[in-house]
């Protein structure tokens, strides 16, 4: 479910989590989903699709991609830029950014955008999933996209844990030394919540992770 609050704005679930106030109703449950895979679809994937063309660094003009929402899913006559509003800025992983008039994805692309994201405040180690066939191969040659983009690295081990559950049972989580990575000048960009983005990751900047394996998340999610 998706409301507002009129004291503390956008929220998802029954009633504001601040204060309890059953808010104002924008969007159910299974609306929500659906608008939420369209403008991520659109915004990270297919813009053409939808008769939109995204600014290199990634933008679409709101109104813009609230009218192609609209022409190709009569069912949204009520759809507005506030309900985008709502469903970006209460998105529990971050993936969007809103500027002005525009929104974009911050990571999942696989449509070719420049990402103009902070570089600042990245952690001294992120994670990322394997499948425990791929561990020996990716410790020798490094990370690379592959449906992707950029190599999209979890916060935490149990993130990265999460987002491998999608592909494997029990996933291998590798740790990245981000000061290493760093110095050999490759750019560390933070995307969402728990995401940061990177060209690759050259094999003298993996090791495995060492720490307790995380335990099964609640949120399998794919990023």
């Amino acid at each position: 479910m998706l409301k507002e609050c009129v004291k503390h704005g956008y929220f998802r679930g029954e009633a504001c989590p601040v204060c309890s106030d059953e808010g104002r109703f924008f969007m159910d449950d299974r609306e929500l989903d659906h608008m939420a895979r369209i403008v991520a679809g659109i915004l990270r994937h297919f813009p053409p699709r939808y008769g939109l063309a995204a600014e290199k660094t990634g933008w679409v003009q709101m109104r813009d991609l609230v009218q192609a929402i609209r022409n190709q899913h009569r069912n949204y006559p009520w759809l507005k830029a506030h309900h985008i509003v709502a469903l970006a800025m209460t998105d529990p992983k971050g993936r969007y950014e809103i500027r002005d008039d525009a929104i974009r994805a911050t990571y999942g692309h696989t449509v070719e955008v420049e990402l103009d994201l902070p570089t600042d405040n990245i952690p001294e180690n992120l994670f990322y999933p394997v499948t425990p066939e791929e561990k020996e191969l990716v410790l020798e040659v490094g990370l690379r996209p592959t449906d992707r983009k950029k190599v999209h690295l979890s916060l935490t081990a149990q993130d990265a844990y999460n987002a491998g559950k999608v592909r494997c049972e029990t996933p291998t989580i590798l740790s990245v030394d981000t000061q290493k990575a760093v110095a050999g000048g490759h750019v560390i960009q933070r995307a969402g919540k728990t995401v940061f983005l990177v060209d690759e990751v050259p094999p003298e900047m993996l090791s495995l992770y060492e720490g307790s394996l995380p335990v099964a998340g609640t949120d399998q999610e794919a990023e």
